[in-house]
């Protein structure tokens, strides 16, 4: 195994994950659920996407609340006071607000007085992208501690009129706290990747300078998610095996080296296809879409953390996380727990 941050740079060292967390509202919506709401039913939804209940947020729950609670998780794992955080990054596409920033807002709920605090937008990709950033404030000694969030109130950009889209999300929130740990490699490599000629297969049009908030945009519905799923398909998995695969190049490890792969929580067929393309073993794949459908940024943040509380990664494994999302985004990042 190599490790591509290997500096000759006496600054640099490496990063570790030394906490995770995660936090889901207590409301469950299951398909059944959803036959009551729109024309569709719980064979439909599962056969098409392996999903069988999501969690939604309460109507006074937002973003930072479900950050602040996995935050929380994540530094009690990590044993890290809120006086020790140095930053806080936040990858989201439901912020509470436009602004100040959500990160700010969880900086206020924790009590974090003493860190930076700012927000990522990309997409389901953002955790990966927010744990790359954080890494290197870790690297180059800038911070010796890092509060890396991916949480999403995505009821509330929903069309829950829309069959096609409904079903597929939830809420929720992971965190993972980031320090160096002496004698491990940590964050070993991370690859990212966007492609904004294909933005328009997957956005929420409204909301932004582009198309303020008006009567009409909301009688249009521009404020809620839009996807063209078979073009989305198509291109989540050939991004995912190919960003999978260059990690793993970079580390000089395949496949069989790796102990537990994570990828984005979208739709079991794309899981499906990615795995069988990588050459994964059933074990090897962790997958919790069946209860939480697609939590976006939070979830491969959520399902570390699930995976770790479930005995499936122990210190000194191989880990291989795997994204792609709106934008067009996507990456992929190997990790040694």
């Amino acid at each position: 195994m190599k490790n591509p941050r290997a500096a000759h740079d006496f600054l640099s060292r490496t990063c570790s994950i030394t906490g995770v967390g995660h936090h889901v509202p207590e409301k469950i919506l299951t398909n059944a659920d959803l036959e009551k709401m729109v024309e569709t039913t719980d064979e439909w939804i599962t056969t098409r996407t392996g999903i069988k209940e999501r969690r939604i947020a309460a109507a006074n729950e937002f973003t930072s609340d479900l950050a602040t609670h996995a935050a929380r998780n994540a530094m009690k794992m990590a044993r890290v006071t809120p006086e020790q955080i140095d930053l806080i990054i936040v990858a989201t596409l439901t912020p509470d607000m436009p602004f100040p920033s959500t990160a700010c807002l969880v900086q206020r709920k924790l009590g974090a007085g003493r860190a930076a605090a700012f927000d990522i937008e990309a997409a389901c990709s953002g955790f990966i992208f927010a744990l790359e950033i954080g890494m290197q404030f870790i690297a180059s000694r800038t911070y010796e501690t890092v509060l890396v969030i991916g949480a999403e109130k995505l009821s509330s950009i929903v069309n829950w009129k829309d069959r096609n889209t409904c079903v597929l999300f939830g809420d929720g929130a992971g965190a993972a706290i980031l320090q160096n740990r002496p004698q491990s490699h940590g964050l070993l490599t991370a690859v990212m990747g966007s492609d904004g000629n294909k933005a328009d297969l997957l956005s929420m049009p409204g909301g932004g300078s582009a198309c303020p908030a008006t009567p009409e945009s909301v009688a249009q519905g521009l404020h809620f998610l839009r996807m063209d799923g078979k073009e989305t398909f198509k291109n989540a998995v050939n991004a995912m095996v190919s960003a999978a695969n260059e990690a793993m190049r970079r580390c000089e490890v395949d496949i069989s080296k790796i102990k537990c792969v994570i990828p984005h929580q979208a739709n079991q067929r794309i899981i499906s296809a990615v795995g069988e393309r990588l050459g994964t073993t059933e074990e090897q794949l962790f997958v919790n879409l069946h209860k939480y459908g697609n939590t976006s940024a939070a979830s491969v943040a959520i399902a570390l953390d699930e995976a770790v509380a479930s005995g499936r990664i122990h210190r000194g494994d191989l880990i291989l996380l795997v994204v792609f999302g709106a934008g067009l985004t996507w990456g992929a990042a190997v990790i040694e727990w």
